[in-house]
């Protein structure tokens, strides 16, 4: 692939620096906020098991809206859609540290979804245009870098901000750095465009959309939204009823939105409803282990940051061995294995309580985080494995979809699975609010454990190893 005409050869050693900045702080604020809630419920007077409305909003907004952001590139220009991005999502980090009310921290953090979903994707995307084959391995490894340390210092730097200073200043730093992300982006990124004669597919977007939304609403009014049985069943059905007809839409549209052929292929077709149904329990442990910690264990926010190290210190170190594990077993015996083991480990969370010693903790926390790490890695690269040149990016981008809208499904039926334990309105006492997060961990266990099923349809001889290519390109989209 040759460098784009629009972008010198001087000017392209820039771009990595400012893609991997945008990735730094994307992935540092979608882990630096988990730790933080009951700081937040406290101060916007809430429970703090009810704040996963502030995940949610967030998650569900970059799924609805990935889709849309190479178009908007393409037509738009990459440079105005990044600056925008960057814009959005600093303005809606200063709206977030601005908020007096849940309702409103949840819509500032609907303008940091519209941020986001434009942001790594329109980045990507300007890194796979403005640099030949040869050296985008190289290129898109030094973007990856700063997005492996944001979870490494997210739950650490919340901790130490909510106990020292506030809660609003896990918002605040975005802004001057987003700041010095839209002067660089004005002055070195390139202003790439693809074809202005390319139509999008705004039926199958809002199909598409409406289907997403209204199955999260669906696992939302089980939860914080307490809707009765018929309103949650209706929301269902309307979600089942509108992704049918994306289904029939897509079947006889010439370009649709993602193509029903990418599930002819039999890896591809497993690896995204693996990655569905396993992020459902995956999804949920970034939300459910600080609450556990603070709420439960009474552990402090600093306290509860620093446990978290060894979980991304261990997702970091266990990333290489992947791809050994693939090439020895092959994709059927390491994701049927390790999707049981990471069912275990997450159920094993019921074990641990106030006798639980700190070492032992943090040893568990570094083991899941390996196992975790192991599962994302595995999956991204199996679903992506067998695509060519013609389904790449559809199956990226369907793929990017999935990925946020079951870490906000299985977020919302962790909630909901909690507060049919325990009344998430008032809290009563520890030993009660333990004993539900036994209960759900044990059910977020299950979920997760289910997707064994799904990888065992996979063929025993399913192809073995990784091309670095595919396992570079996706391992950001693993944060």
């Amino acid at each position: 692939m040759e460098r784009s005409p629009a972008t010198a050869p001087g000017d392209t050693r820039f771009i990595p620096w400012i893609v991997a900045a945008a990735l730094f702080m994307q992935t540092l604020d979608g882990s630096i906020l988990n730790t933080a809630l009951p700081a937040m419920a406290q101060s916007l007077h809430e429970s703090p098991l009810r704040m996963q409305s502030t995940i949610i909003a967030y998650l569900l907004t970059m799924a609805l809206l990935i889709p849309a952001s190479g178009w908007l590139s393409d037509r738009l220009g990459s440079r105005r859609v990044f600056v925008a991005a960057i814009v959005l999502f600093a303005l809606g980090s200063l709206c977030c540290a601005l908020s007096t009310t849940l309702g409103w921290l949840v819509a500032a953090r609907v303008v940091q979804g519209v941020g986001g979903a434009l942001m790594m994707p329109v980045g990507r995307l300007t890194v796979l245009r403005s640099f030949p084959r040869s050296e985008l391995v190289r290129v898109l490894s030094f973007v990856t870098i700063p997005g492996l340390l944001g979870p490494l210092l997210g739950p650490t730097l919340s901790g130490w901000l909510v106990q020292y200073a506030s809660w609003h200043w896990i918002f605040l730093i975005n802004v001057p750095v987003g700041l010095v992300g839209c002067l660089a982006s004005l002055r070195f990124m390139p202003d790439l465009r693809g074809p202005r004669d390319e139509a999008f597919d705004w039926m199958g977007f809002i199909l598409f959309a409406a289907a997403t939304a209204l199955v999260s609403m669906a696992f939302e009014g089980m939860g914080e939204l307490g809707l009765s049985a018929p309103g949650v069943l209706l929301l269902l059905a309307g979600g089942l009823a509108s992704l049918t007809a994306y289904y029939l839409h897509a079947r006889r549209h010439a370009a649709p939105l993602f193509s029903p052929r990418l599930f002819a292929i039999h890896t591809f077709a497993v690896g995204i409803a693996g990655n569905l149904f396993a992020r459902l329990g995956m999804g949920a442990m970034p939300f459910l282990t600080p609450l556990l910690l603070q709420v439960a264990l009474g552990y402090s926010p600093a306290e509860a940051g620093m446990s978290m190290i060894p979980l991304a210190l261990a997702s970091i170190a266990a990333k290489p061995a992947a791809t050994r594990l693939i090439d020895r077993f092959g994709f059927r015996r390491v994701l049927v294995s390790n999707t049981l083991l990471l069912g275990v480990m997450i159920a094993g969370f019921a074990l641990i309580s106030h006798a639980t010693p700190r070492p032992l903790l943090y040893a568990y926390l570094a083991l899941f985080g390996g196992i975790n790490s192991l599962q994302f890695t595995t999956m991204n690269a199996l679903t992506l494995i067998d695509l060519d040149n013609d389904t790449a990016a559809g199956g990226n981008g369907l793929l990017s979809v999935v990925m946020q809208l079951s870490i906000s499904l299985g977020v919302a039926s962790a909630a909901a699975v909690l507060g049919a334990f325990i009344d998430l309105r008032h809290l009563p006492d520890p030993v009660a609010i333990l004993a539900a997060f036994r209960k759900t961990y044990l059910c977020v266990g299950l979920m997760a454990a289910f997707a064994t099923g799904i990888f065992l349809q996979l063929q025993r001889d399913a192809p073995r190893g990784t091309p670095l290519e595919t396992h570079k390109i996706r391992e950001d989209d693993e944060l």
